[in-house]
């Protein structure tokens, strides 16, 4: 009696033994196999410059935004810098302070103190000079070298 009709029993040999010759195995590597490796290859090649050029020009578009915004900040700086430089007031200010501007009919005084000086040395003597001395005196002093 045969067994049920799933199980294996000596008497009917498989479908897929049939088919193949005794002796002979299948082989691993067969002509549809190699096609397809060389059109896997060609694709891969034929998708890599492309590839390339798409992250070259990300890495391109991010350094253009990242100048952007360092331009768009030294925008506003400079647009901060000319409205301070449109005011009279802050002009007239830096003239005093930089250039020891005094004005027609205004007495100016440059305060001295032995304290002052003592504390600071040689960077309130320079401070009590003129921008155009104090350039000089730098231009003096690089001919001369370093200080020993």
């Amino acid at each position: 009696m045969p067994g049920p009709p799933g199980s294996r029993s000596g008497a009917t040999p498989e479908p897929a033994a049939r088919l193949r010759p005794p002796g002979r195995e299948r082989p691993r590597f067969t002509s549809r196999a190699a096609v397809l490796a060389v059109v896997m290859c060609a694709v891969a090649l034929s998708l890599a410059y492309p590839v390339r050029e798409y992250i070259a020009q990300r890495r391109q578009i991010d350094q253009l935004q990242a100048e952007r915004v360092q331009a768009s900040a030294q925008l506003r700086r400079l647009q901060a810098e000319q409205r301070r430089l449109n005011d009279p007031a802050y002009i007239e200010q830096r003239a005093r302070d930089e250039l020891y501007l005094c004005m027609p009919r205004q007495t100016c005084y440059v305060i001295i103190g032995a304290r002052t000086a003592a504390r600071a040395g040689h960077t309130t003597r320079a401070a009590g000079t003129p921008w155009y001395g104090r350039l000089w005196t730098s231009v003096r002093q690089a001919d001369q070298g370093p200080p020993r």
